[in-house]
């Protein structure tokens, strides 16, 4: 085999690392385990020396290797970023406590918004003051800076966010601040300015993001580095490339530099996959569900493309994804595809509220203690725990066979902690404790097509990671969905999605103005600026004009408005911005957006933006023969309505032949998935498993 020729796509969860190893071919290779929270980059180096042993390669066949990781947003969800502090222009020091004038919880008077990640004593003015057009309205006080420096000096600082009034239209007084900063507290603290970040308006939302990059900046330099460190423990010295939120992928340099892109790094790779595999297989329009161990994430793929959002926040817990339902976290304005999270997985803690009432999550066992059944500490009840005592999962082992079951210490947890104190039947019980799960990730579902005017029903349901295909049917079933999409290797397929990605860098730059007073070669001008910078980042990264392609985009809003809607930009045949077919697709943006357009209103500009993109190889998953078919069936239990059932176990490849009908259970490596009475399972020619409701088939 060619020597490098490999790409490896690593994804790790809260609960298991999930790796996909591309030959040159397109042949996959998977393989799942625990992952070590200690230090995750110890189950990627574990795994990839699995897969190398087990397929008898050297460490240099591998030549690439993709990673999704959320060390990102855990260390803003759990508090656990730099010792950051912020340098802002005088009379701006508390932006980050007053936020925007919203709430997440609108009854609710005695809401608690999360605190800053920078304390009011580390956030320090200096005096200066730029104006909205890039003038100095007041020099820079090169003595402020320098006793603002001073200050820092002993408070143990590990990273400094530099964000100056309109510094995205000049930023000559930022990064005067940032060097005498760096020449006082030395070359070890991680600097950040506004400038180089996010060169855009909205003065909040600007200095929320900063923040963010510089208190994630030296975890995130360090999380890779350790990373780079393991992988050259076992000899592979392959280049890291990481995915972003918005679905593109960054060497691990830039990561380094602007963590904040990375932020949503893990479920941005599965919703990329969705949408790669939609594409070519005729399933353009779905929602996904992706339900691993900890959370289930939701997002929309329209036409066989995601969905994305430049309002986001971090660390407010579980995300609905609703602009709607903002104000309870730290405003991150960077591209993210839009995914709404529900702290439901299979590690999700049964748990009975104080008016008896079942709740499941959002606490989760992680990997360490894990489930009951895993028999490695945990004690508390939980999904994964709840689905095996109806006899969903296989009763001895998970992951083909590399993680050994306990059921009956899993059942004994739920009799004791569920059951008996519900006063229920044990099976009654599991079957309740699956209810109400699906009760909630049916609110993330709904929250990426009815919250936003679509119906679910005019799409399919893209089911995977571990227990996304386990639970997908009934979801399908309460939202009155009639076909769920299970594609091969479910189970690690965010993984896979990492090796679809794109290479990827973007620019942005404010430029506020009507179209209608705009020179189409000014506009020109203004892009071919941001196409500059975009050559100098992706040189950075070794590739040179020829390797990428530019796509330009526009925000842009009706004149008066306080928010916009991102377009693409076309050329005219003169090669220059086409200012009216801007126009036109914004109305048509904002009518399938928001359901009417007004064509007697102005548009204006707000942001302009480049992305530069290297397309790479896209590994096609080949299906072989097979597993041995299993001979084996299941006592499980579908509710009241159905009863129990002696279910036949399958392999994904039984359903080459035709539809079979429901209730049966296909077992895999990677994931269980879970057809129940009423609906009906079949390949299709990819090898995706198509499920669907009988009686409407």
């Amino acid at each position: 085999m060619t020597e490098g020729g490999w790409r490896l796509g690593a994804d790790i969860g809260g609960t298991f690392t999930d790796l996909v190893l591309a030959a040159p071919d397109g042949t996959l290779h998977t393989h799942k385990r625990l992952s070590t929270p200690g230090d995750y980059g110890i189950g990627v180096r574990d795994g990839v020396a699995a897969l190398l042993e087990e397929l008898g390669l050297e460490p240099g066949a591998i030549g690439q290797i993709v990673h999704g990781t959320t060390v990102a947003t855990n260390a803003v969800l759990e508090g656990k970023g730099a010792r950051t502090a912020l340098v802002t222009t005088r009379g701006f020091r508390d932006v980050l406590e007053m936020r925007r004038l919203r709430i997440p919880e609108m009854y609710t008077l005695n809401y608690e918004r999360s605190e800053p990640l920078v304390p009011r004593r580390l956030r320090l003015e200096i005096d200066e003051r730029m104006g909205p057009e890039g003038e100095a309205w007041r020099p820079l006080d090169e003595a402020s800076v320098a006793e603002a420096a001073e200050r820092l000096a002993g408070e143990e600082i590990e990273a400094v966010a530099v964000c100056l009034l309109h510094a995205y239209a000049n930023p000559d007084h930022e990064r005067r601040a940032a060097e005498i900063l760096a020449r006082r507290l030395g070359g070890g603290v991680f600097m950040t300015c506004s400038s180089d970040l996010l060169p855009v308006i909205r003065e909040y939302e600007r200095t929320s993001t900063t923040v963010i990059n510089a208190y994630l900046g030296p975890v995130v330099r360090g999380y890779l580095g350790r990373l780079s460190r393991h992988l050259e423990e076992i000899g592979v010295t392959a280049p890291i490339l990481v995915m972003k939120s918005d679905g593109g992928i960054i060497g691990a340099a830039s990561a380094a530099e602007r963590p904040a892109y990375i932020v949503e790094s893990g479920p941005a790779a599965g919703v990329i996959g969705a949408a790669h595999t939609g594409r070519r297989d005729g399933i353009a329009d779905c929602i996904t569900l992706d339900m691993g161990g900890t959370t289930a994430k939701a997002s929309i793929v329209e036409a066989g493309e995601v969905a994305k959002t430049g309002d986001y926040e971090v660390g407010a817990g579980i995300n609905l994804s609703s602009k709607l339902v903002m104000g309870g976290g730290h405003a991150l304005k960077l591209p993210v595809i839009d995914i709404s999270e529900i702290g439901a997985g299979g590690g999700s803690i049964v748990r009975l509220d104080s008016g008896g009432l079942v709740r499941v999550g959002p606490e989760s066992a992680g990997a360490i203690p894990g489930p009951v059944a895993y028999d490695r500490g945990g004690e508390r009840a939980t999904f994964c725990d709840a689905v095996l005592a109806l006899g969903y999962l296989n009763p001895d082992h998970l992951v083909g066979g590399e993680l050994a079951i306990d059921t009956g210490k899993a059942m004994a947890a739920l009799a004791e902690q569920v059951a008996g104190r519900l006063g229920k039947d044990l099976l009654d019980s599991a079957h309740g404790v699956l209810e109400v799960a699906c009760g909630t990730m049916m609110r993330a579902v709904k929250a990426v097509s009815t919250y936003r005017g679509r119906d679910p029903r005019d799409f399919a349901l893209f089911a995977f990671g571990g227990n996304g295909p386990v639970v997908a049917a009934v979801i399908a079933d309460l939202l009155e969905m009639t076909m769920v999409v299970v594609p091969p290797n479910p189970g690690v397929f965010s993984a896979y999605g990492l090796l679809l990605s794109d290479i990827e860098q973007e620019a942005a730059r404010t430029h506020l103005a009507l179209l209608s007073g705009t020179d189409p070669a000014q506009l020109d001008a203004l892009f071919g600026e941001l196409e500059e910078r975009l050559s100098t980042d992706m040189a950075r990264e070794g590739h040179d004009a020829a390797d990428f392609a530019v796509t330009r985009f526009a925000d842009l809003r009706y004149e008066g408005q306080a928010h916009e809607l991102t377009i693409p930009v076309a050329s005219g045949g003169n090669g220059l911005p086409d200012l009216e077919a801007m126009a036109r697709a914004f109305s048509d943006e904002h009518e399938r957006t928001y359901g009417h357009r007004a064509e007697a209103e102005a548009v204006e500009s707000v942001t302009l933006r480049a992305a530069a993109t290297v397309a790479v190889a896209k590994p096609v998953p080949r299906l072989g023969a097979g597993e041995e078919a299993l001979p084996s069936r299941r006592e499980m239990f579908f509710g009241p309505r159905y009863g129990r059932r002696a279910a036949p176990v399958l392999r994904r490849m039984e359903l080459e032949s035709g539809p079979r009908s429901g209730p049966f259970v296909v077992e895999e490596y990677d994931a269980t998935c879970v057809v129940p009475p009423g609906w009906s399972g079949r390949l299709d020619p990819a090898g995706n498993m198509i499920i669907e409701k009988e009686q409407l088939r």
